[in-house]
C-alpha cells in the first residue's frame, strides 16, 4: 500500500529531523523540506489519474469543459496554496503563512466569479416575473 511507504518516509523523516535539529536546524528544516516535496511528487501520477477520470465523466455527461477546468483548477490552488502554507509555518513563519493562505482565498474567489456568474443569472431566469 503506498499510503504506508508515505507514512513510513515522513515519519522516518519526522525522526531525523528531531535528532537533526538540536544540531543543525537549518538541516532539518531542509529536510523536511526536501521529504514534503518528495511526497507530493509521488502523488502527482495518482493526481494525473484522478483529474483524467474527472474530465472523462464531465465529458459522458456534456457538461461544460471551462467550468470543470475552473474547479479543478480552484482545488490546484487550494491544494498548493496548504502545501506552501505548511511548510512556512514548518519554518516559524506563520504571518507569511497566512497570507499565502490569504491569496489562496483571493484567486479562488477570482476563479470562481464567472461560475458563480453563470449561477446567479440561471437561477434569476428561473424566477417567473
Amino acid at each position: 500500500m503506498d499510503i504506508l511507504k508515505i507514512v513510513g518516509i515522513a515519519l522516518i523523516a519526522t525522526f531525523l529531523a528531531l535528532i537533526i535539529k538540536e544540531q543543525k536546524p537549518n538541516f532539518a528544516f531542509l529536510l523536511v523540506v526536501f521529504v514534503g516535496c518528495t511526497i507530493f511528487l509521488y502523488l502527482v501520477d495518482q493526481i494525473y489519474m484522478i483529474i483524467h477520470m474527472i474530465e472523462r465523466i464531465a465529458v459522458n455527461a456534456n457538461i461544460n469543459m471551462l467550468y470543470l477546468e475552473t474547479i479543478l483548477k480552484i482545488v490546484g490552488i487550494a491544494y498548493i496554496a496548504e502545501f506552501a502554507s505548511q511548510i512556512t509555518k514548518d519554518a516559524g513563519q506563520g504571518a507569511i503563512a497566512a497570507k499565502i493562505e490569504m491569496a489562496g482565498k483571493i484567486f479562488i474567489l477570482a476563479m470562481a466569479i464567472p461560475i458563480l456568474t453563470v449561477l446567479i443569472e440561471t437561477i434569476i431566469q428561473m424566477i417567473p416575473s
